[in-house]
């Protein structure tokens, strides 16, 4: 997938667990999970706005697009 989410590089940057990011986030587990191994179709701006908040980042920081 020529998309690709970076939370696996932002959570060690920041120390945070998978299981609490999603308690910060209001997220379930599982679907954190799919986001996080690229098997996510679709992400809701909501989401995306409520991860660059908790993680304090930038779209581009979560969502970068490879072209392959």
């Amino acid at each position: 997938m020529p998309v690709h989410v970076s939370l696996d590089e932002l959570l060690k940057e920041r120390g945070m667990s998978l299981t609490e990011l999603s308690e910060r986030v209001n997220l379930t587990l599982a679907n954190l999970s799919i986001l996080k191994t690229g098997k996510a179709k679709a992400i809701r701006f909501s989401t995306l706005e409520a991860l660059c908040r908790v993680l304090d980042c930038q779209p581009g920081d979560i969502l970068r697009y490879s072209g392959e």
